[in-house]
């Protein structure tokens, strides 16, 4: 490949939620219906030329992780899952980007179906765990998560945020 191809292409909804360290996407390849091999491919080579370490899926299954490997980037399934699993997943979710940016040459991509109010409740919650000095409540991290993304968190999305603060999760970095 020559020219911009071969650069890959960005992920759709691509934002930087910790600038050059920890970004968030759709899934590579599109959502749903809409998922394309090759639209994967191509962003798995922007990720893997943009210098990213790790992925983290937050998928409720596990397809397509196969393609990781083969554009070697490590990676990590951990599925949302419903409600009443969050508590678990997301203790795990936070304790896992923490580990993996602990190390000053880690970028990390986090990605869900689509770039949606359960990705950015889940990012919010880890600005919340990570930060507690700067976050320190749920509505903090909620407008900071706005302000990155210039998206507004809905329902599902403060939902998350009300776990972590509930379920204490807050804090434990």
């Amino acid at each position: 490949m020559r020219g911009r191809w071969a650069q890959g292409l960005e992920p759709r909804g691509f934002t930087w939620i910790i600038t050059d360290r920890l970004a968030a996407s759709e899934r590579p390849g599109g959502f749903s219906r809409n998922h394309r091999k090759v639209r994967r491919q191509e962003e798995l080579i922007w990720l893997a030329g943009n210098g990213f370490t790790h992925v983290l899926s937050l998928l409720d299954s596990p397809h397509n992780l196969h393609a990781y490997d083969e554009a070697a980037i490590r990676y990590e399934h951990v599925p949302l899952g419903r409600r009443d699993e969050w508590p678990v997943q997301l203790r795990q979710t936070y304790l896992l980007l923490s580990k993996w940016l602990s190390a000053p040459e880690e970028r990390v991509l986090v990605h869900h179906e689509e770039f949606g109010e359960r990705l950015l409740g889940v990012l919010a919650g880890y600005l919340l765990y990570a930060f507690p000095d700067v976050f320190g409540s749920g509505p903090q991290a909620t407008v900071a998560i706005e302000k990155i993304t210039g998206r507004e968190l809905g329902a599902v999305g403060r939902e998350i945020v009300a776990v972590v603060v509930d379920d204490g999760i807050v804090g434990s970095a």
